[in-house]
């Protein structure tokens, strides 16, 4: 752990980390100019707002037209701290208990609507985040990443200061994430939603909803010679099978990330042989949220034979023609970092492999409570309207049917999605847990936190919450992992957000699509563009 704070240290006072700036240089002697990126869309954003909506529907399209204070480095598969990269901070230091962080900001930064950007920008940003701004954010999906984050100082134009409550050595890794633009201060927030004015690579154009999205370059980026794209236009397909077809014709450039199925990508190769797709598990996990709160699932006898009745691996092997992952909350190895060992995770009690045992101990559950095949317990699965959700969705109420739940599908449109969940408006939900960054920082504090806006059932367990701060601080990089692992394994076992399976899925391109790299434990960070260019 201490190796890595020491490096990063390093990397934000000398930038000697930016690791290929070589290799980039003389990559860029074969880069061309001009021409637009076609990609497809699965669904309508429900705003343009990155900092208002939890969905990478938002943050793919979106993430170009900003900039970060540091960023993952886009063309790096695998995020971790060593691939962290200077945007609009040149440079950082830390404090020598890592509670306090110093940003030397880039000179001649201009918003899209020609106003210079300031260290205010950047306070500015984190006060709408932390609730400290006069204006407010309709949803603030991520405020509980910012629970340990007192204040940001201005000290200057060109200058902003972190000042945290506590040691977090990790607090950089979320200002990496895609869904960490800066906003400009002078800006409202509910423009923000619907013609959103950044300094990234690529202006706002127009977005029509069921039809698409247009962005076009920044002539005045600030990074010089970048990007090298005319422009990037999002076609709305909710049919799946339709957007394949696109591409597969050469109509659409590049597939909506991880959109594609292991058999729709059999089928490009045999069909667009040329097309270049990447396979990984995206640090997205298939998983429920469970209504505790009113009938059935406040019967915790009720929650756990739902639970057992779940065949894991018939998830994989359906959805995933076995290529997917089983795991917990942490996003399992290889693409992950953090997660628990396969022997761990097959001690918690309806994880394990024998699902004919889990089974039966499930409908003795269920008769005792007074259901049986004669007496069936109704219950709406809710599912929101794309594939990725309804899908699992189908075969998990088709799993409880084993121990005699009556369960009937219930598609919710993404317009509504996180209205009805955030009211709590379903008894139990198939959904789909993409997280920020692959670090327990993100997940825990975002996801189980008592309070948290994303902790979507209302989970908290004064018990566990005290160990994700103490994770947090740890500098052993060892010790954390194992306090990682202990936490882990309380949530299982208590069924906070129960987790299915990890998916795994395709992101396919033309061959003459260039400088774009699918990360591999993230959903929501590679979508800069601005290295991207087209050979043709």
């Amino acid at each position: 752990m201490r190796r890595w704070i020491d490096r990063l240290t390093a990397c934000g006072l000398a930038l000697a980390c930016v690791g290929g700036v070589g290799g980039v240089a003389t990559e860029a002697l074969a880069q061309k100019s001009g021409g637009t990126l076609r990609v497809y869309h699965r669904d309508n954003p429900p705003s343009a707002s990155i900092h208002e909506e939890a969905t990478n529907s938002t943050v793919i399209p979106f993430m170009s037209v900003f900039n970060n204070l540091v960023l993952y480095d886009q063309g790096v598969a695998q995020n971790s701290m060593e691939s962290i990269r200077p945007d609009l901070a040149d440079s950082w230091t830390w404090n020598a208990d890592k509670s306090k962080l110093t940003m030397k900001l880039h000179a001649g930064v201009a918003w899209h609507d020609g106003k210079p950007f300031t260290a205010k920008d950047v306070a500015c940003t984190f006060d709408l985040l932390t609730g400290k701004a006069e204006a407010k954010l309709r949803r603030n999906p991520r405020s509980s990443w910012y629970t340990n984050l007192d204040r940001v100082e201005a000290s200057g134009d060109l200058e902003a200061v972190f000042h945290l409550k506590r040691p977090q050595p990790s607090f950089i890794a979320l200002l990496a994430s895609g869904y960490t633009p800066i906003y400009p201060c002078h800006v409202p927030a509910a423009q923000m939603r619907t013609k959103p004015v950044g300094t990234g690579p690529f202006k706002f154009v127009e977005f029509k909803p069921n039809e698409g999205i247009k962005l076009a370059r920044n002539p005045d980026y600030w990074k010089k010679g970048r990007p090298y794209l005319d422009a990037i236009e999002y076609t709305i397909i909710p049919n799946r099978s339709t957007a394949m077809l696109a591409f597969q014709s050469g109509r659409i450039d590049l597939t909506f990330p991880w959109e594609v199925t292991i058999p729709l990508m059999k089928d490009i190769k045999t069909q667009a042989p040329t097309a270049v797709c990447q396979v990984s598990s995206m640090n997205n996990s298939v998983n429920l949220i469970v209504n505790r709160d009113k009938p059935p699932f406040d019967n915790p006898d009720i929650r756990k034979a739902m639970l057992l009745a779940l065949d894991r691996k018939a998830f994989v092997d359906i959805l995933n023609q076995g290529n997917a992952q089983l795991g917990g909350t942490m996003a399992p190895l290889p693409d992950g970092v953090w997660g628990m060992p396969q022997a761990m995770l097959d001690a918690i009690p309806g994880y394990g492999p024998d699902v004919a045992k889990n089974r039966e101990e499930a409908r003795a559950i269920m008769r005792k409570a007074g259901y049986g095949p004669d007496k069936r317990l109704p219950v709406k699965v809710a599912a929101r309207n794309i594939a990725l959700y309804r899908d699992p969705a189908v075969i998990f109420a088709d799993q409880i049917k084993e121990v005699y739940f009556d369960a009937e599908l219930d598609v919710i449109d993404t317009s509504a999605w996180f209205v009805r969940v955030g009211r709590k408006d379903y008894a139990v939900g198939l959904n789909t847990t993409g997280n920020g960054i692959d670090d327990p920082d993100q997940n825990y504090f975002e996801n189980f936190a008592c309070g948290s806006e994303r902790n979507y059932t209302g989970y908290c367990n004064r018990e566990i919450e005290p160990l994700f701060a103490a994770q947090s601080v740890e500098l052993d990089a060892d010790k954390r992992k194992r306090l990682v692992w202990e936490i882990d394994r309380k949530l299982l076992e208590d069924g906070a957000r129960p987790i299915v399976m990890w998916n795994s899925a395709a992101t396919c391109h033309q061959a003459h699509v260039k400088g774009y790299v699918a990360q591999v434990n993230s959903v929501y960070n590679g979508f800069r563009f601005e290295d991207v260019w087209l050979d043709k």
